[in-house]
């Protein structure tokens, strides 16, 4: 369970360094961070507080390119 959580930090963290990078496509980069996000809830470990602001900044971001 902590070498699962190791790994999904580190798929966050690589996220975040990409999103300050302006590096790859953000729509991806949202898509990510939802499967990572869920994966912890799954495993029900404590959700990163900036991540969660992330998820929901690019969620409204998209929601209004859908709407």
């Amino acid at each position: 369970m902590a070498n699962e959580h190791s790994e999904l930090a580190a798929a966050a963290s690589l996220l975040i360094d990409q999103m300050e990078g302006e590096q790859g496509d953000r729509h991806e980069i949202w898509l990510r961070l939802q499967t990572i996000l869920q994966q912890l809830r799954a495993t029900g470990m404590p959700l990163p507080d900036d991540l969660v602001r992330m998820e929901q900044e690019l969620e409204e971001e998209f929601g209004r390119d859908a709407g």
